[in-house]
């Protein structure tokens, strides 16, 4: 049985933990290499109201379903299905296993501030380094999901230090004649070239964004139902006006050309044209407690899983049994399993922390659209709304949420979508497996959406893409 150990500020952290990662300290130089100034705020902005928009959904449905204490899994099972709610909890297990290996890559390449031994992150030290990273956050989690989450408190606060002493800094240095040079990009203003723009940052900022509904998925062990949807709001507005501050006022330092080629992290070398070296020294440390932190609340996360899926009979029942702590042990070796297997893969493949997180990205994509048709689904039928003039509201907020992922599945194109279909099919695999165990079949429609998967992973295997 899980133990309510959760309070706001756990929650609260889980969420900003978890979306206050890497992403946070390149997000100049990754802007920048996309868009304009004025391209960048509009970016944000399109991002800021369509993960409002998801996170309002998520608070919604946390609300109305407070049974459903899975979050993005449930939400997916419960509007569609046992097939479609297994793939979602399969697909986002193995994002977030991808983005704590996304981070592991980033960790060991920001070492190479210190020393070119790690390289790109990607080479041998880096590998090994890597395992025992994973180990380490392996031993944390087992030791107790309310330990860990204290802990994650304590590194949240640490790696906020370093990213308000740099918006402070920045905003006394701020250039009004730079960040007016490149306000629209490259060449005359045209919406085109903006547009086009804007498109191009979208895997950027929903990178940043990614975590959002890290106080959904630990709703189960919160010791108030309503702190959910608080600590996700909250956490959401907070991390979206320091993303804002960051990329805009790094663009009143130097211009967009000089952003672009900055090497990671590159608000350290933004800090460091203005304060000189320690200034670049303070963010790399601050990266590295953010990188740290942010895999305890990933591996929080990512361990939550599989265990909740186990429980409604998804996946195998193994996966639900916990040690005496309260930690799914299963779940947790089958994560750290995982999690080594791609650090591998991305050593022999040289994959760089970039592609990585873009994946992650694009496979989480496909369980945020499933809560917000959810959402749509519940106002449309009316369920939950018997006595609630809300349903119009909320109808549009889910409607909302969904253009917003559908748009920047567009956005991330074809190429990663038929990546991640490999993921995806490979899971199914499993769900067989388990269905068969329960002497259940799959219905007609379940059938339908295997097959349109299976067909994209193939042609992105014929491809060469993975």
């Amino acid at each position: 049985m899980k133990q309510k150990q959760l309070g706001l500020f756990s929650l609260m952290a889980a969420v900003v933990g978890t979306i206050v990662g890497g992403a946070a300290f390149n997000l100049p130089s990754d802007m920048a290499a996309a868009a304009g100034s004025g391209p960048v705020i509009l970016a944000w902005v399109i991002t800021g109201l369509g993960m409002l928009a998801l996170a309002m959904v998520f608070r919604n449905l946390s609300s109305r379903k407070p049974e459903l204490s899975g979050g993005i899994y449930s939400y997916a099972r419960a509007g569609f299905g046992p097939f479609i709610g297994f793939s979602s909890a399969w697909g986002y297990w193995i994002a977030s296993i991808l983005g704590i290996v996304a981070f592991v890559t980033l960790f060991f390449q920001t070492l190479r501030f210190f020393s070119p031994l790690f390289g790109q992150g990607d080479n041998l030290p880096s590998l090994v380094g890597g395992i025992a990273f994973v180990l380490f956050f392996h031993w944390l989690v087992a030791r107790g999901i309310k330990e860990a989450a204290i802990i994650n408190i304590m590194t949240t606060v640490a790696k906020l230090i370093p990213i308000l002493i740099f918006l402070i800094i920045v905003a006394a240095a701020f250039k009004r004649d730079v960040f007016m040079a490149d306000l629209w990009g490259p060449g005359s203003f045209s919406w085109q070239s903006v547009s086009q723009q804007v498109k191009d940052t979208m895997l950027v900022t929903l990178w940043a964004f990614v975590g959002i509904e890290g106080a959904i998925v630990l709703s189960g062990r919160a010791k108030r139902a309503k702190d959910v949807g608080v600590a996700t709001i909250v956490g959401l507005l907070g991390t979206l006006a320091i993303y804002l501050l960051i990329s805009v006022l790094s663009t009143g330092i130097l211009s967009q050309a000089e952003l672009a080629t900055l090497p990671e992290p590159s608000m350290a070398y933004v800090l460091k044209a203005i304060v000189g070296p320690w200034g670049a020294v303070l963010i790399v440390i601050g990266l590295l407690i953010s990188i740290s932190g942010g895999m305890l609340s990933w591996y929080l996360v990512t361990v939550e899983i599989p265990y909740v899926a186990a429980q409604d009979g998804v996946f195998p029942d193994r996966f639900a049994q916990v040690n005496r702590q309260g930690t799914p042990m299963v779940s947790l070796w089958w994560s750290t399993g995982i999690t080594l297997l791609f650090t591998g893969l991305v050593y022999v493949s040289a994959s760089t922390y970039q592609k990585v997180y873009s994946m992650a990205s694009v496979a989480i994509l496909i369980p945020y659209l499933l809560s917000a048709l959810y959402q749509v689904k519940l106002a449309l039928v009316g369920e939950t709304y018997l006595k609630d003039g809300r349903r119009t509201r909320d109808l549009l907020i889910g409607a909302l949420a969904t253009g917003y992922s559908l748009w920047t599945l567009y956005a991330a194109g074809l190429t990663y979508l038929l990546m991640v279909s490999v993921v995806y099919a490979v899971g199914m695999v499993l769900y067989l497996w388990v269905r068969r165990g329960q002497e259940q079949s799959m219905r007609k429609w379940d059938w339908i959406v295997a097959g349109i998967i299976v067909m994209a992973a193939l042609v992105a295997l014929g491809g060469g893409m993975v």
